[in-house]
């Protein structure tokens, strides 16, 4: 599927999301939010996808919005240009395959909050990540607020949203950010290795461990726990389970259908 400012590639059991505007930095606007939506949606209603790769290629990301066409939009255009990103970004975290972001170059701004709602990324020795929303007298609206301060505690987050600093692929290592670096050449097929690996787990389980850590950041410690005990009794119910752990016991590499 090719649409204005993406490529969607579905390549058994994977699909790849790749950004196609290096004229613009990959900057975000009305129709690539609109074209990841579509992409998204598809994804979500493809029984044959297991993971997602979404990438910008192996120059850049993203450097986040188009700062001329929110300079002369009014409040009401822009509370609907945000509350589409909300939308997107939502489907990609709560989406019931994972997501692998693949970051080289610069992801900034929203390009960052996109990446700040897949499960997994990994970066390229030379990318650099920052929310500098802060430096045109506004603050990250599409996520960033809510998800990087879960992701590597309030400390960092407040660091990097008040001063709008930049910072380095081994800084964000460092603090969590990204859980890999990798060269430029080796960025897609690395990712490719993480999607793969995931594509081939139990979905159900992958589906159950992802709304497990979801919740334990919007809830207390008693009713994550609660969730977790109901959840891991309930897997024991599906065939994947049976699969699982006979494939163990067999040695042999378990096939998993989602049952």
């Amino acid at each position: 599927m090719e649409l204005e400012t993406l490529f969607l590639e579905i390549k058994d059991p994977l699909a790849v999301i790749t950004f196609k505007r290096p004229e613009t930095t990959n900057a975000a606007n009305l129709q690539s939010i609109s074209d990841l939506d579509i992409a998204v949606s598809h994804i979500n209603s493809h029984d044959q996808v297991k993971a997602v790769i979404l990438w910008g290629g192996p120059s850049i990301f993203s450097t986040g919005g188009n700062i001329k066409f929110m300079l002369h939009a009014d409040q009401l255009e822009m509370e609907r240009y945000i509350a589409r990103c909300h939308e997107v970004h939502n489907k990609i975290a709560n989406s019931p395959v994972p997501y692998v972001a693949a970051i080289a170059g610069m992801a900034l701004g929203i390009g960052f909050e996109t990446a700040l709602a897949c499960d997994f990324r990994i970066a390229t020795e030379n990318t650099v990540f920052g929310l500098t929303q802060i430096n045109l007298g506004i603050i990250p609206g599409a996520g960033g607020t809510q998800r990087l301060p879960r992701l590597i505690g309030s400390g960092w987050a407040k660091h990097l949203i008040m001063t709008g600093d930049i910072i380095d692929a081994h800084t964000a290592y460092k603090i969590g950010l990204i859980t890999r670096i990798t060269t430029t050449e080796g960025l897609f097929d690395e990712a490719e290795k993480v999607a793969v690996s995931l594509a081939f787990k139990s979905p159900l389980a992958l589906r159950a461990a992802k709304k497990c850590v979801e919740l334990s950041e919007n809830t207390d410690l008693p009713v994550g726990l609660s969730y977790e005990q109901k959840t891991w009794a309930f897997l024991f119910s599906c065939e994947d389970q049976s699969e699982g752990m006979q494939s163990f016991i067999e040695k042999r590499k378990p096939l998993y259908k989602g049952k």
